[in-house]
């Protein structure tokens, strides 16, 4: 077999390639003038049963105020960023003056925003680009909440102001390479020494983490065994963060490998709070109500593009919108934006009262995502060849609902958390090698 030069490579390359074969992209606009792509986002027409009349003023003007930021700031750069595979950070100070980062947290500069509110301002964000809303919830509802419920006074005081503005970023790194689903049975240690602990170990797929300021640690705590929480700052000694390349949902996002070698945390940068798995529940019972919103939010951007779309895309001498397939394939997905709302709305209402339950959660969680799957399956089917490009948003959001379906408790796992509390049995493994389940 001849193995060619580097020169000989690139001459074979020119001889292949034509004149213009090195041009830029054509404009989308010029490319396609017959329908507008997502960078210019399509009204909302997808809330049918009017749900806007089932919220507060406040979360009203929460909804209103987030909508018109990612209609105006990030629609017109996401498809950019989405392809290249990177964060636009220059977005972070107006995502931070938006006011909802840091969620339904009370005091030290946080919004203090009800579940609900919070929960509406995740599907807003993520019904424009579903990227910034993982970005959002990794910040708020895992990294920040987990400070406020878990973390010392002090701690609350020194992070949590600048962590509401975005003039700091967080992340959670719970997630190993070994340890997915079984997430508590996760082997990062800690182990005290003078005056702090000394982190090892390996995380994975943590949002965030390439950038993050300030790093959330869930480790095994050596001589209890049980697992505690620490705060990491950005650049110590021995930590190593990594980006995750070649993914096919939420591309902006900035997940990463992270190598904690001999990393010393201080005594007073262990949360106290954290003193076992369990402990986790309270910021997790949060964050998988707030991550249900998101898929709720995508299916919502996904209707409004397609049925713009559908009206303004001609063949046949009429509008895609006048075939009874496609009226048909559009209503199933309003159909399923208008359950998705619903349920996930009466989430909001049954952790407000302090009623929800983990099952429910989960349920929510799994159903939803399952749901947002199949809308966008279908809105991907209605736009054609436009459906497997970013440009008219479907082809994204299919891509992003992925990661989404999987991360928070797989669709299976989570069917499961329901299963457990419907029936009372525990089948997280199967019978011949479960002794006593963590779970």
């Amino acid at each position: 077999m001849t193995v060619l030069s580097s020169a000989d490579r690139d001459n074979a390359e020119k001889k292949v390639k034509s004149s213009y074969f090195d041009l830029p992209a054509m404009e989308i606009s010029v490319a396609f003038p017959q329908a507008t792509p997502a960078s210019k986002f399509p009204p909302c027409t997808s809330d049918y049963y009017h749900f806007n009349d089932l919220l507060t003023p406040e979360e009203q003007a929460v909804r209103k105020r987030v909508r018109e930021f990612m209609e105006k700031e990030v629609a017109p750069i996401m498809t950019e960023y989405w392809e290249k595979a990177e964060f636009p950070f220059h977005i972070i100070p107006k995502f931070g003056a938006l006011g909802v980062a840091g969620g339904s947290i009370k005091g030290y500069g946080c919004p203090g925003l009800s579940i609900t509110a919070n929960a509406i301002a995740t599907a807003e964000i993520s019904r424009v680009d579903a990227s910034c809303g993982t970005f959002n919830l990794v910040h708020t509802s895992l990294g920040m909440l987990t400070i406020a419920l878990c973390g010392s006074e002090a701690q609350k005081q020194k992070y949590l102001p600048d962590l509401a503005q975005m003039k700091t970023v967080t992340c959670w790194a719970l997630t190993e390479p070994d340890n997915g689903s079984d997430a508590s049975a996760l082997t990062t240690t800690a182990t005290k020494v003078e005056g702090g602990w000394v982190l090892e170990g390996q995380k994975r797929w943590i949002g965030n983490s390439t950038f993050a300021d300030l790093l959330v640690i869930l480790a095994r705590n050596t001589t209890t065994n049980q697992v505690n929480g620490f705060l990491v700052q950005k650049d110590a000694p021995g930590l190593t963060v990594t980006k995750i390349p070649n993914k096919i949902g939420l591309r902006i996002v900035q997940n990463g490998d992270i190598l904690l070698k001999n990393v010393f945390v201080p005594d007073e940068e262990r949360l106290p709070g954290v003193n076992s798995f369990q402990d986790t529940s309270k910021v997790l019972a949060v964050s998988r109500v707030m991550v249900a919103w998101q898929p709720i939010g995508i299916s919502m951007g996904v209707y409004d593009m397609c049925h713009r779309y559908l009206m303004e895309r001609k063949q046949f001498g009429a509008p895609l919108a006048a075939f009874q397939l496609n009226q048909q394939k559009l209503v199933k997905m309003l159909g399923n934006v208008q359950a998705m709302f619903m349920m996930g709305w009466r989430l909001c209402k049954l952790y407000e009262s302090g009623q929800m339950t983990p099952g429910q959660a989960s349920l929510g969680k799994a159903w939803i995502s399952s749901k947002a799957r199949e809308t966008a399956s279908l809105g991907r089917e209605l736009l054609g060849g436009n459906g497997v490009v970013g440009d008219f948003l479907v082809a994204k959001a299919f891509g992003d609902l992925e990661p989404i379906f999987t991360y928070e408790g797989t669709y299976d796992i989570n069917t499961l958390v329901t299963g457990r509390e419907v029936t009372g049995i525990a089948s997280f493994k199967p019978p011949a090698s479960r002794g006593r389940s963590r779970l």
